[in-house]
């Protein structure tokens, strides 16, 4: 058995598990306090994790956290959303506070692991995960290991430049296709002088009159309906993030691209459909039929499940035929 962790900026959860996709033996999740910085986070931590191993035998902890690390030193090198994680020695608290050895990861690169070994990319040779959410992150995964482990980052599709003239370090696919990006470029529109009032208005009308609450939830709902400008700004992220896989698949030949993320939960008809199409426009032509893109299977467990696969260490991999 083995002690999984997902530490993100709004939920924490912790799981005792096999590490090999199964079903847990225990559970205990808990919401982030922001305010209480990391030490709020490592007390909740303390807490649930001795509740866990007090119950279950467990042998190594796997970790899976939201922001960049130093894995093989077992540091956190910070935390976009938390204060106090800067240069943290996280793998040496586990083994001061909790009594056990541990592995460190990236939650992005636990998720791909998951989804590769587990999930909707379960059987294939070469798996790219991608996350499209508040930000775009990615994992690739070869033979059921994940690749890049000790590098400083690896994989990370959100931060390509789209084309040779985006020569911005804000330009990036991220800026395009993210949540914050998609509502941004609708946001451009509607504020320019000469957008329909009407756009604006029914717009407005979804947002309870304030511009600050549009999401792209709204903005998905809206481009069913054929607004325009919902459908532009859905347009622009689907074109850039198509791009940028086909550039993923080119060079990695990856037969499985596994999207998931709260963007990707638009649907088949208004995200991955349309993904799918600028996926094929841009595609390197000898690819052709060789790769499927595909929604993430596991959901709010994911990161868990990669942390559990991280501290087992073990490959669990049955490639389907002919991939």
């Amino acid at each position: 058995m083995y002690l999984g962790i997902e530490i993100g900026g709004t939920k924490l959860q912790l799981a005792v598990g096999a590490g090999d996709g199964g079903e847990w033996v225990g559970f205990e999740r808990r919401d982030v306090d922001i305010s209480r910085g990391a030490e709020g986070i490592l007390g909740q931590i303390r807490e649930a994790g001795r509740k866990l191993l007090d119950a279950h035998p467990v042998q190594r902890i796997g970790i899976g956290f939201g922001g960049p690390v130093v894995q093989q030193a077992g540091r956190v090198i910070t935390s976009h959303q938390v204060a106090g994680w800067d240069d943290h020695q996280l793998v040496a608290w586990c083994a001061e506070h909790l009594g056990l050895p541990a592995v460190l990861g990236n939650d992005c690169d636990c998720a791909a692991l998951a989804e590769a070994r587990f999930g909707a990319g379960q059987g294939s040779a070469t798996v790219f995960f991608v996350t499209v959410g508040t930000g775009i992150g990615g994992g690739l995964v070869i033979d059921g290991i994940l690749h890049g482990q000790g590098r400083p980052a690896v994989a990370e599709i959100g931060h390509l430049r789209p084309g040779v003239s985006a020569d911005s370090p804000a330009a990036t696919v991220e800026s395009y296709a993210a949540g914050p990006g998609i509502v941004g470029t609708a946001r451009a529109q509607l504020d320019l002088a000469g957008c329909d009032p009407l756009a604006r208005a029914q717009v407005l009308q979804r947002c309870g009159g304030d511009l600050d609450r549009l999401t792209v939830q709204v903005l998905a709902e809206l481009a069913t309906e054929g607004h325009l400008i919902a459908r532009t700004a859905l347009a622009t992220a689907t074109i850039t993030l198509g791009w940028a896989i086909a550039q993923v698949i080119a060079i990695t030949a990856a037969d499985t691209i596994v999207v998931g993320g709260g963007v990707s939960l638009i649907g088949d008809a208004g995200f991955f459909q349309p993904l799918r199409a600028e996926v094929a426009r841009y595609l390197f032509p000898p690819l052709e039929g060789t790769y499927q893109v595909v929604p993430a299977a596991l959901g709010e467990g994911v990161v868990v499940h990669g942390a559990l696969a991280l501290a087992a260490g073990t490959p669990h991999l049955v490639r389907k035929p002919g991939r």
